[in-house]
């Protein structure tokens, strides 16, 4: 008795803080606009494909010029100093050329602003580098498609998981009701010396049964609608009732034998190896020469921000590392490495998707199967428990009888739900792996 009233009263707790709770209808498609605007793993791709771009537009360096502006002032009586500021100043005399102040200067004041740009004009490992980022940019733009595409798969596996679980729902609540009549009926005929004690006592823990079952059924509406709040980045705490009921889905009609190399995380892979394979070549090029263009605009005074004397200079330079230790030879093979592991990675990850096509599609093929042979045995459960039910009012069928053939025509709706939820997850997951 004790387990009994635990039981009965979790029941009406839970579906108290349920009545409590906020009930909101709610549509498959409104939850994938939600989820498209709010999701936060979108969004999160999102900012890598933003990291990826910022990558790129550094390599801008390789084409555009390298422009600073500096100003500084010092106070020197080192005789080179004091000489050369006052050459750069253009404020020389003859009288400068004193050995005693040319050996002894007075305290010298030199200001100067310049002006430096440096181009790059040939640099081959940068092209490569550019061209590098820029495919790794664009393997993040398919990525952050696929990670949606994803998404979108969720949705629909969570709506159908709220559509299973509203159908649980309804099954039990029937079921109760079925049972609750029943004892009912087992009262009338136990007043009436019809039936024992015990059998009355087996109704009661038929109808606690259920009332548990059912408890169970609105934990996985909450569940289902808590996910889906989860989904579309949402921290209200409501219950979501899916406007649809589930039932079957036949949308999808092509099964493909191959697994498509067009598919967004596929040609992502691709991409990436690209990169690996740009980068590779980039580290090979580091053992040529560069060429940069440099020059710069002088403006020297004895008096801060001003310009009393000016001059420039224009040059190219040729450089060339001949040797820096081995430092570019193992990057080199590092790099090589990565862009061969690259290669392998992409060949086993098409290998695996092939793999979860095929399980795809014998889990349709299975569920397919399953779905004609589960309704049918619904249907013979439930005209096996209106006979019983008929044969109980007339007193000619045992209660124990009865109560199984409730519990199992209980049990097939169930099962009969279920397989239409993995019909539909079938469906849609051979959808999500077979987009390009």
């Amino acid at each position: 008795m004790k387990r009994l009233y635990s039981l009965t009263v979790g029941f009406l707790s839970l579906a108290s803080l349920l009545h409590a709770q906020e009930i909101i209808q709610i549509s498959k498609a409104d939850v994938l606009n939600r989820v498209v605007e709010e999701n936060q793993t979108i969004k999160i791709s999102q900012e890598d494909f933003n990291v990826a771009k910022g990558d790129y537009r550094q390599t801008n360096a390789i084409f555009l010029p390298n422009i600073s502006v500096s100003h500084t002032g010092i106070s020197t009586t080192n005789p080179l100093m004091a000489f050369g500021s006052k050459l750069n100043q253009g404020i020389l005399t003859p009288a400068d050329f004193d050995p005693t102040l040319l050996n002894n200067p007075n305290q010298t004041q030199n200001f100067a602003t310049l002006i430096e740009v440096k181009q790059p004009l040939i640099n081959v490992d940068g092209f490569l580098q550019r061209k590098a980022a820029k495919t790794k940019m664009e393997a993040m733009t398919l990525q952050t498609e696929r990670t949606t595409d994803y998404l979108v798969f969720e949705v629909d596996k969570a709506y159908m998981q709220l559509q299973l679980a509203y159908r649980m729902v309804e099954v039990m609540e029937k079921a109760l009701e079925a049972a609750e009549s029943n004892k009912k009926l087992a009262d009338n005929s136990f007043k009436q010396g019809y039936l024992q004690r015990a059998d009355v006592l087996a109704v009661e823990v038929r109808v606690t049964e259920i009332k548990n079952q059912l408890q169970s059924a609105k934990s996985n509406v909450a569940n289902a609608s808590n996910y889906l709040s989860f989904l579309m980045n949402d921290n209200n705490n409501v219950i979501y009732k899916p406007l649809d009921s589930l039932a079957i889905n036949d949308s999808y009609s092509e099964m493909p034998s191959q697994i498509s190399t067009e598919r967004s995380d596929i040609k992502a892979m691709q991409l990436a190896s690209n990169a690996y394979e740009n980068m590779h070549k980039a580290d090979k090029m580091t053992f040529l020469p560069t060429l940069n263009a440099f020059g710069s605009y002088e403006l020297y005074d004895d008096t801060v921000f001003q310009g009393g004397a000016n001059g420039y200079v224009v040059g190219a330079q040729l450089s060339w590392t001949v040797l820096d230790g081995t430092k570019r030879f193992g990057k080199a093979q590092k790099s090589r490495a990565e862009y061969e592991k690259s290669k392998l990675q992409y060949e086993q990850y098409v290998s695996q998707s092939q793999l979860e096509l095929n399980k795809a599609k014998r889990m349709f093929i299975d569920a397919e199967n399953k779905l004609q042979l589960s309704k049918l045995a619904m249907e013979q459960s439930q005209e096996s428990l209106r006979i019983r039910i008929n044969r109980f009012e007339e007193g000619l069928e045992k209660t124990s009888d009865l109560l199984m053939t409730e519990t199992q025509f209980a049990q097939k709706q169930l099962e009969y739900y279920q397989t239409i939820f993995e019909y539909n997850y079938a469906q849609a997951y051979l959808q999500f792996l077979t987009k390009a």
